[in-house]
């Protein structure tokens, strides 16, 4: 399906389960304050399929960095900003990291709620072999113990020094 006929159909389909609507106060440019009601159903299910996608490719500093820089890409969008510098170097980070962003993702809608019941990746970074507690995973779980020591000394140095009399 092309991207229009993909978007007719999750807003037909979420609509039906009454998923994507939002009713919210927002601060326009000049500082009023103002009710938005809107009803995306398509644009929210795409955001959550997204996004989940990204959890399974992107590293942990990457996809929390990216989640200010989506905030601060929106507010240029909504400001009026398309052509800024700001934009255009968000943009080349936004690009970077969506290079391995590729899969499948299946949502469930009941009763105005989209949750993610699957997805899979070509690039993803999860690996069963090393994130399970399974006997016979490929993690040693004795190299804990040193990680967690090395952890927690600067948190041991601050009770020590701050510890009450």
């Amino acid at each position: 399906m092309s991207l229009t006929e993909i978007i007719r159909n999750l807003n037909e389909v979420g609509g039906r389960y009454g998923y994507g609507r939002i009713d919210h106060i927002e601060d326009r440019l000049v500082g009023l304050k103002s009710r938005e009601i809107y009803e995306s159903p398509a644009a929210l299910m795409l955001i959550k399929a997204h996004q989940d996608l990204e959890k399974m490719v992107l590293t942990k500093d990457v996809f929390n960095f990216k989640r200010s820089v989506e905030q601060r890409y929106s507010e240029l969008c909504y400001d009026g900003l398309w052509f800024s510098p700001l934009k255009e170097a968000l943009d080349a980070f936004i690009d970077k990291t969506q290079e391995f962003v590729d899969g499948t993702v299946r949502v469930k809608l009941y009763k105005g709620n989209a949750t993610i019941v699957g997805r899979s990746s070509p690039h993803s970074l999860y690996d069963t072999g090393l994130a399970t507690y399974a006997v016979g995973d490929q993690f040693d779980h004795r190299s804990a113990e040193g990680f967690i020591y090395v952890w927690g000394l600067p948190l041991r140095s601050v009770a020590k020094a701050q510890k009450k009399q």
